[in-house]
C-alpha cells in the first residue's frame, strides 16, 4: 500500500490532483486504501476494458517496433538522427 500511495502521489505531482483526477485500477487491493488516503477518486475497470487497453497497449507497442526496425537507435553519441530520418 505504500509503494502504491508513493506512485500515485508521484503522478499527481506530475498532473495535479483535485476532482478531475480519478484513478482507474485492475483489482488490486493496495489501491482503494492509497486512494483513500490521498483524497482521490477511483474505480475499477471491467475484464473487457481491460482487455481492450491490453491489446491498444499491445498494438502501440507492435508499431513502434517496426519503427525501430526501420529506424534503429544507437547508443554511441546518439543524437537522435534516426528521429531525424524518419
Amino acid at each position: 500500500m505504500l509503494i502504491a500511495e508513493h506512485f500515485i502521489s508521484s503522478l499527481t505531482k506530475g498532473y495535479g490532483s483535485g476532482s478531475k483526477l480519478s484513478i482507474s485500477r485492475d483489482g488490486g487491493t493496495w489501491y482503494p486504501e492509497a486512494c483513500q488516503f490521498l483524497k482521490l477518486d477511483h474505480h475499477t475497470r471491467s475484464s473487457y476494458e481491460k482487455s481492450i487497453i491490453e491489446r491498444t497497449m499491445q498494438y502501440i507497442k507492435d508499431r513502434i517496433e517496426s519503427f525501430d526496425d526501420y529506424f534503429p537507435y544507437s547508443n554511441e553519441n546518439c543524437k537522435l538522427k534516426h528521429v531525424q530520418n524518419w
